[in-house]
């Protein structure tokens, strides 16, 4: 009766048997299933592989081909995707993305900006200069046509 049991489960163990059950895939393996017969997607570093919801994608398997092999997170997030979305996604799961990749920049269209302080004080500084010279314009003519 007063004899302990004792709990000796190591979480080190326990976390190495989960990354065994877990498939990593790299960019670069990912990035090849880009066609409507091999489909796969990265959501939040997660890997799906939902060629065989192509079909019944309710916006349309163009939407999913779009992003084919490359990370849809902000895509899938921007849509809003209810709940109902997100429990379907889980059925597609295989896997993780590798740790070497996440955080690098996994979109397909990589927008190069300039610096943004160069265009921060040119997108209202532009426009309020032509606006000015428009006016002057605008109040010399008026004043030539007066006077005339």
């Amino acid at each position: 009766m007063g004899e302990e049991i004792k709990n000796s489960i190591d979480t080190d163990d326990v976390t190495e048997t989960l990354d065994k059950c877990v498939k990593y895939y790299t960019l670069e393996e990912i990035t090849a299933h880009n066609t409507s017969k091999d489909t796969w997607l990265i959501i939040h570093d997660k890997v799906y592989d939902v060629a065989s919801f192509l079909e019944e994608h309710p916006g349309g398997e163009e939407v999913l081909l779009e992003q084919a092999g490359a990370d849809a997170t902000e895509s899938f997030e921007d849509v809003g995707h209810s709940i109902d979305a997100r429990e379907i996604l889980v059925q597609y799961y295989i896997g993780e993305l590798s740790l070497d990749d996440r955080g690098k920049n996994n979109s397909k269209d990589v927008c190069v900006t300039s610096s943004g302080e160069s265009s921060s004080w040119s997108t209202w500084l532009i426009p309020a200069i032509a606006a000015l010279a428009v006016g002057l314009v605008y109040r010399y003519y008026m004043l030539e046509h007066k006077s005339s």
